[in-house]
């Protein structure tokens, strides 16, 4: 199965390391569910998250670290919704 979410999240600083390019470091994955699984980890570590979909894998989704708190809670099931998802029903 292709790889269709990405996790990424800040690295710790580690003392005597080389300085790193990036001090964010980023984790793919087959499904949401593990993506979910993998981001609550280290959001409850304290790190910073962000999430969403590879391309050209549709619909597109990114979830910001403001959403991360809701998109890991667990009652959320493999959902994968958006900004259309808040629309006032058709009368």
């Amino acid at each position: 199965m292709p790889q269709t979410w990405y996790v990424t999240f800040e690295v710790h600083k580690r003392g005597t390391l080389p300085k790193r390019r990036s001090p964010r470091e980023t984790r793919t994955f087959e499904s949401e569910a593990e993506a979910r699984a993998f981001a609550r980890e280290k959001f409850n570590e304290g790190l910073i998250v962000f999430a969403g979909t590879l391309n050209p894998f549709l619909p597109r989704r990114l979830i910001p670290s403001s959403d991360i708190p809701s998109w890991i809670e667990p009652d959320r099931g493999d959902e994968v919704g958006g900004h259309d998802d808040k629309r006032e029903p058709e009368k």
